[in-house]
């Protein structure tokens, strides 16, 4: 789960990760108000969305004198920003940040991740920030500063002061950095964080380090342990569909094709959406029922699956070990009778009571075609998916 930048830099602050002064506004009255209260004559504004890229796309934004500021607010609110990392669709702007001006003298690059290769949170850092630190990477990986932290010791005093040498700061700055990588451990840890970047972390003209921004993902699956972050979260940033699907405890990722996969286990869905593409198609979607699948998880998961008007045909391939087959035919039955689904659905079923989930389905006199095998129903869907003659023979 993600968190605007608003909300990671009040978590910051609890953790003493110095940031510039500022408040979300969600009107233009309140985006007056908060920069009365900062003082000044200028701010910096930026758009709240759950994407990279904003300054370029017109996201961000210095404004000089109320009128500048009323105008550039009233624009920005209610509207889509579409940045190279929203999709061409965009994130709808609800809030922006009215932030007081800080004096840049240089910007640099500071974040933490879970490094799974070595099970441990890695820590990564550039001079060069501002700037996109995978481009950075790629082209001039000499720039990128890394270390990873032993979970039983905890961050040293050591890596805080070798990566300060690396990065040039001086002795200030250096004990600055200490903190700043201090507070931010500290935050990954408590708050069951996946990610956090600040990008850029400034030199000041004064020669202090500040978060000028701020990201922060959480562990989706430590949720249940963070009910105040949770209660954070922005669903007008998410995919729709998805959102819907963790409701229901469903496995969903939208995709840009035309066949809807209905699976149960992740690495069975893998093979699923592969040997679609074999067979020329193009999967609509990543859709794991997960093994205790029920009735009403398969029914809402079809109706999830029409939502989305792509969808030409649907491939329900269900191992039945710990689910039934059964269960799974009756909960096909009852979403395709529920959505009037129009169109081709291919079932293959395996496993635990399939010959009573097949003459369920074979009963049911509805337009749903039985395949033998996962080839077979791959060959299916994707010609039912191309509208071609002759589909349903094998």
């Amino acid at each position: 789960m993600n968190l605007h930048e608003y909300q990671a830099k009040i978590l910051f602050s609890e953790y003493n990760i110095p940031v510039p002064a500022g408040k979300p506004a969600r009107s233009v009255k309140d985006a007056v108000s908060i920069a009365a209260e900062l003082g000044g004559d200028s701010w910096i504004v930026k758009a709240q969305v759950h994407a990279g890229g904003r300054g370029k796309a017109g996201g961000v934004k210095l404004v000089n004198g109320k009128r500048e500021l009323e105008d550039y607010v009233q624009d920005m609110l209610g509207k889509l920003l579409i940045t190279k990392q929203s999709g061409p669709g965009g994130k709808p702007v609800n809030c922006v940040l009215v932030s007081a001006l800080s004096e840049i003298d240089s910007e640099l690059y500071l974040g933490m991740l879970v490094d799974r290769s070595k099970r441990r949170i890695a820590v990564m850092a550039s001079r060069a920030g501002g700037v996109d630190i995978e481009e950075v990477a790629s082209t001039e990986p000499a720039k990128i500063f890394t270390f990873t932290i032993d979970p039983v010791m905890g961050l040293q005093q050591y890596q805080c002061r070798a990566l300060g040498l690396s990065m040039k700061l001086n002795d200030l700055q250096r004990k600055q950095l200490a903190k700043i990588l201090a507070g931010l451990y500290r935050l990954f840890i408590d708050k069951d964080l996946s990610l956090v970047e600040i990008n850029p972390l400034v030199i000041t003209k004064a020669g202090d380090l500040e978060a000028l921004d701020a990201k922060v993902s959480i562990d989706d699956n430590a949720l249940y342990r963070q009910a105040e972050l949770e209660s954070w979260r922005d669903p007008s940033q998410e995919d729709e569909k998805e959102h819907k699907a963790e409701l229901f405890d469903l496995n969903y990722v939208a995709l840009d094709g035309n066949i809807a996969c209905m699976v149960n286990g992740a690495g069975l869905a893998m093979a699923t959406m592969d040997i679609i593409k074999l067979h020329g198609g193009e999967p609509a979607n990543f859709l794991d029922v997960g093994g205790g699948a029920t009735t009403e998880r398969v029914a809402e998961a079809f109706k999830l699956i029409m939502s989305d008007t792509k969808v030409e045909a649907i491939l329900v391939n269900i191992f039945g070990g710990i689910v039934r087959c059964d269960l799974i035919a009756g909960g096909i039955i009852k979403a395709v009778k529920e959505t009037g689904i129009e169109v081709p659905v291919v079932v293959r079923l395996e496993g635990t009571n399939v010959d009573q989930g097949k003459k369920l389905l074979d009963e049911s006199e509805l337009k749903i075609i039985s395949a033998d095998d996962l080839t077979d129903a791959a060959h299916k869907v994707v010609s039912a998916a191309k509208g071609e003659s002759g589909w349903l023979s094998s």
